[in-house]
């Protein structure tokens, strides 16, 4: 079993939560309606289709109705979520502190140019980067960290932007399901330590680290995953001059630029908020780059990675090529994110152009081509030689905390280089 958290580690999560619902009190509650969104899909598929995960599974038969269900460590007070319909036990469900939405998700995000932007966001500083069509959008940790969700629609295709502080988790999903568009927020809650959203039209509960709804109508159902990646803000601009940035002008002002959970990622110390047994094969607050294809997992530490620049591998099937550079910082260890470690990005690709077959090696900093000798970026943009402007398709991945990973996919391989 993890080691349960110290008083002071304690005080600091409750100070960390009571900063993260600053605010809250007469923020504008959400209308049974979502508000309107772009609901067109995309006319074509222009992201590595072999990163989608299988079909989802049907749902569950529901459990039987638990006689505790009122001293489960959540208040179920104001929910019309059926909780008689789950697909987990409901006792691995706790409060996390913030009620239903005081961590307010942004519903109508604004965006800036990159030039904008850089008046207050470092070069280093993490963003979740995210394209479709063409559209290509960076979403800062340092707003993502006191908001956790954002709803959007990029390149035509609905989509909801997630991270979980706790679990150092980013993730884009679809959020559309059988011809409906979904709004998301978040429920207050968390699941082994990470993020449990749920949804407005029906108040289902989801968990954020897998896409599955885990209590209420559509309990079993998942959401599709889309290409995406923590990357740094200079990176972003680098690759796309033309892109946008999600703005500060969210509607629920916070400290932007401050991270409320200052030194939290610390490598030798331990998750809050998570009770379930540890997995020995790495510290639980490692951070490794994780995928999952056609139900094989593979997890790799970015301490490997960092000492590599490269790594092939083969995960369900399917060729993949990691590209690890420095220069991204973490949004978990100072109290400025401009001013924490360097920690580096990853992502995760496709290793061809055009139907060729690529061989990848590390030069120092320098990510190359064997074939060719073009240079490359963690973003997976040929910026030098015979390639240039060419891309690698992304392949669907994350970069969680160990434990968090470990906790729910279990069977997880771990690279270890020879």
């Amino acid at each position: 079993m993890t080691r349960a958290p110290t008083r002071r580690e304690w005080r600091v999560l409750v100070s960390a939560l009571s900063l993260a619902i600053v605010g809250c009190v007469g923020a504008p509650t959400h209308p049974t309606r979502p508000p309107a969104a772009a609901t067109t899909p995309a006319s074509t598929e222009t992201l590595a289709a072999t990163s989608l995960p299988p079909a989802p599974a049907p749902a569950q038969a529901p459990a039987a109705e638990s006689p505790m269900l009122d001293t489960m460590g959540f208040s179920r007070a104001g929910w019309s979520t059926d909780f008689s319909r789950r697909t987990v036990p409901l006792a691995e469900i706790q409060s996390g502190g913030p009620p239903r939405d005081g961590i307010p998700p942004i519903d109508r995000p604004m965006f800036v140019d990159p030039s904008v932007a850089a008046g207050w966001l470092a070069g280093n500083e993490p963003v979740v980067v995210y394209e479709e069509e063409g559209d290509a959008r960076a979403y800062p940790l340092q707003i993502l960290i006191w908001h956790e969700i954002v709803n959007d629609a990029v390149g035509g295709r609905p989509v909801t932007v997630t991270f979980c502080p706790l679990c150092n988790t980013a993730i884009v999903f679809d959020r559309r399901l059988d011809g409906v568009t979904h709004d998301f927020g978040t429920t207050g809650n968390l699941r082994r330590s990470d993020l449990v959203m749920w949804d407005r039209q029906t108040e289902s509960w989801w968990q954020q680290i897998t896409g599955e709804a885990i209590v209420g109508e559509l309990a079993g159902a998942r959401l599709i995953p889309r290409p995406a990646a923590i990357q740094s803000f200079a990176a972003f601009r680098a690759a796309f001059p033309n892109g946008r940035v999600l703005s500060r002008d969210t509607g629920n002002p916070r400290e932007y630029g401050r991270n409320p959970y200052v030194g939290y990622d610390d490598i030798s110390s331990s998750p809050f908020l998570y009770s379930g047994a540890a997995d020995g094969r790495l510290r639980p607050m490692e951070r490794v780059v994780t995928v999952s294809l056609n139900g094989d997992a593979a997890a790799y530490p970015f301490g490997h990675l960092e000492q590599r620049g490269v790594h092939h591998d083969t995960v369900g099937g399917t060729p993949i090529v990691i590209l690890f550079q420095k220069g991204t910082s973490s949004a978990l260890a100072a109290s400025r994110i401009a001013n924490s470690r360097d920690v580096g990005a990853a992502g995760v690709f496709e290793p061809a152009v055009e139907g060729r077959a690529l061989t990848f090696r590390a030069e120092g900093d320098r990510l190359l081509d064997v074939e060719t000798e073009s240079e490359w970026d963690a973003l997976g943009r040929a910026t030098v030689g015979p390639l240039v402007g060419r891309r690698l398709r992304p392949i669907v991945h994350a970069n969680h905390f160990w434990f968090a990973m470990a906790a729910f996919y279990p069977n997880v391989r771990v690279w270890e280089p020879r």
